[in-house]
């Protein structure tokens, strides 16, 4: 052979080499995710943040550039706009579908008018559906949710599994009838182990609506990460959690499990004003995380015939926002005294008026009144307030209940009130608690402290009455009476009847406050 030959064969093995090397390259899966969205359809007026034409501007264009793509949606997609109210579901799944989001998972707001109501809204759904421990006695749904799915990229098969949080003291008892909840660490291990070894997947995601929180021992993200073996990637929602690895002051991504391998938990905060992008290297599983801002950079860009679908179901919107109701001296912010305070005052007066007009006789005035926070889901402007604002701050089916409730059985409502940091209450009552312990130290209502054997007469909301927001002691007080029509229009008659000539600028006071243990 010779020399100019050999180095010819030689350069033509070489190249088939480094051929072969090229086409070996790693799959590589780009997953975008969305989780607690919140029926915001439009940007978030206050930031100009999130919509989801903006989205879809993101999503298309991720999809123009990688070649696996997966779009997912980690629950309570619904719930939080006029659209939700007006529409129940219709218009969000529409537009997911249009979107092409692949898989998606139950949040706890999906099951908010009920399991009915909750069949229609899925059925026509173009995604695939997954819950690892639900199970459905209902027929139709139980025909829509699989216990997990597998994708194919290349040569390698991802597991896709689905934990989802206790509907006991979340969800509403009547709205999630026939629903029974698996161990969700035995259901997410068992399921993972046999995708891994079973099924053989080469990798295995869990989407969970459980929530970050590491402070809950009960069920959370991080627990799961912890106790896992064969998740290699949590998609995470409920907890509203912003996790952006690229800000030093957000929580961990990064977990170690019991195999001392590491997992990534992601999640993208809410009301669709991010989008998670989790790339990873199916051949050695790193993992490349980011979030992406949903911010006007992208309005030149988004698809006109997407915004037409849009507009048919604006009328409705549009006629409740923009008629004035009543006027606020100041911005009622959810989560803070003022709106809590005015919320709580409120449900107390419509309490009397439910006693008064069942003609109660015997302690005929409510001893004091409570509002959850998690009951107010969106601030109320400072100026003009519209019936679609009421709406919109208490947007759920919930009504006012006048119940009979022991002290001791009080105080343990209390007690988990002041364990997230209080709630809202009535101005018959000044709590103080110890944010440490996270139990109430002094309870005065009407200036009298507590009494653990007396009787009181509590007007609060019946998703409360009924031990929701895990409000337990509630499940032992006695039912008095119960407004007929929902809260918000009870507001809204109430705003009508009292706010004509005046505005509505309640005391800021916090009645249920935490004492300075620095002292």
């Amino acid at each position: 052979m010779g020399h100019k030959t050999f180095i010819l064969q030689l350069a033509s093995i070489i190249a088939v080499t480094t051929a072969g090397i090229l086409s070996s390259h790693a799959e590589e899966l780009v997953i975008l995710q969305t989780n607690d969205t919140h029926s915001q359809i439009d940007p978030l007026e206050e930031k100009d943040l999130g919509g989801i034409l903006r989205r879809k501007v993101v999503i298309d264009s991720v999809r123009q550039r990688d070649k696996n793509v997966l779009l997912v949606d980690d629950g309570d997609a619904v719930q939080g706009t006029l659209f939700f109210n007006l529409y129940k579901g219709e218009v969000e799944n529409k537009l997911m579908d249009d979107l092409g989001y692949e898989i998606r998972i139950l949040g706890n707001h999906e099951f908010d008018n009920g399991m009915d109501e909750l069949e229609k809204m899925l059925k026509d759904s173009k995604s695939t559906f997954i819950s690892t421990n639900y199970r459905f006695t209902q027929p139709g749904l139980a025909q829509q949710f699989k216990p997990y799915t597998i994708k194919t990229y290349g040569d390698k098969r991802v597991g896709i599994i689905a934990i989802n949080l206790d509907p006991k003291g979340m969800i509403a008892d009547d709205n999630c009838v026939g629903v029974t909840y698996l161990d969700p660490y035995d259901a997410a291990n068992s399921m993972a182990w046999y995708l891994k070894n079973v099924e053989g997947v080469d990798y295995v995601i869990a989407m969970t609506h459980i929530g970050y929180n590491p402070e809950n021992t009960t069920l959370s993200d991080v627990q799961l990460a912890h106790k896992s073996k064969d998740i290699d990637l949590i998609l995470g929602g409920h907890s509203h959690t912003t996790i952006d690895p690229s800000n030093p002051k957000s929580p961990v991504s990064q977990i170690v499990n019991a195999c001392g391998d590491t997992v990534t938990i992601t999640q993208a905060g809410k009301s669709g004003l991010n989008i998670s992008r989790v790339a990873i290297n199916l051949d050695n599983g790193n993992i490349n995380y980011s979030l992406i801002p949903i911010d006007k950079r992208l309005d030149d860009r988004i698809d006109k015939r997407l915004a037409q679908e849009i507009e048919p179901y604006r009328a409705g919107v549009d006629s409740l926002m923009n008629v004035k109701l009543a006027t606020s001296a100041i911005t009622l912010y959810n989560y803070e005294a003022p709106l809590l305070n005015f919320v709580a005052d409120f449900i107390r007066d419509n309490g009397n008026n439910l006693l008064k007009q069942a003609g109660i006789k015997d302690h005929p005035t409510v001893d004091l009144a409570i509002i959850n926070k998690g009951g107010l889901r969106r601030s109320l402007p400072k100026g003009k307030i519209s019936d679609g604002m009421v709406i919109t701050c208490l947007p759920f089916n919930n009504r006012t209940r006048v119940v009979d409730i022991k002290g001791r059985d009080l105080i343990a409502v209390l007690d988990t009130m002041a364990a997230r940091g209080g709630d809202g209450v009535s101005s018959e009552a000044d709590i103080t608690f110890n944010p440490q312990t996270k139990s109430v130290i002094s309870v005065k209502i009407n200036g009298l402290e507590l009494n653990p054997e007396t009787t009181y007469r509590v007007a609060t909301i019946d998703y409360l009455a009924n031990g929701g927001d895990y409000l337990t002691g509630f499940r032992n007080s006695t039912k008095v009476a119960e407004s007929k029509s929902v809260l918000y229009q009870d507001l809204i008659n109430y705003l009508k009847k009292n706010y004509k000539n005046k505005k509505i600028n309640p005391s800021d006071k916090v009645r249920m406050r935490p004492i300075d243990i620095k002292k």
